[in-house]
């Protein structure tokens, strides 16, 4: 249960780690619930460790705020966490598998070319170049 509104902005940021500025633009989309204003100051109870520590967690599996959005608010409230999750995770899983075969592809890539040997930009694309061509493609289906 939330305490007692009382935190300050920056009480909330040294203990988090968040900054200020990150604190408004959370609380300005939609991420964070607005706090309470005392003499026109944000005051926060301890709801917002935990919400930060949703928002840390989405974050970490690499979800954009966009998809954190959807994960707090695009959902019926009685939607139950496992079923968010599943929805988001489902999608950025395969989101992270691609991307990591383009590293993989990347990493072979430049691997090679620790090996290159030649003298000019252009001699180290020739093999591709020929294997392009429209030329040798034609002379292969005769």
């Amino acid at each position: 249960m939330a305490g007692e509104a009382n935190l300050t902005i920056g009480q909330v940021a040294r203990r988090t780690g968040v900054s200020a500025s990150a604190l408004r633009y959370y609380e300005s989309v939609g991420l964070i619930d607005a706090p309470r204003r005392r003499s026109g100051r944000r005051a926060y109870d301890d709801g917002v460790f935990e919400a930060l520590r949703i928002l840390r967690l989405a974050r970490d599996a690499g979800f954009t705020l966009a998809e954190i959005r959807r994960l707090l608010h695009g959902f019926e409230p009685e939607t139950p966490a496992s079923r968010r999750w599943h929805a988001l995770a489902e999608r950025k899983l395969r989101d992270v598998t691609a991307l990591i075969a383009r590293a993989e592809g990347m990493r072979r890539l430049l691997e090679s070319l620790l090996h290159c040997e030649c003298r000019d930009l252009a001699e180290c694309v020739r093999p591709q170049l020929v294997r392009l061509s429209p030329h040798r493609a034609a002379s292969r289906q005769a």
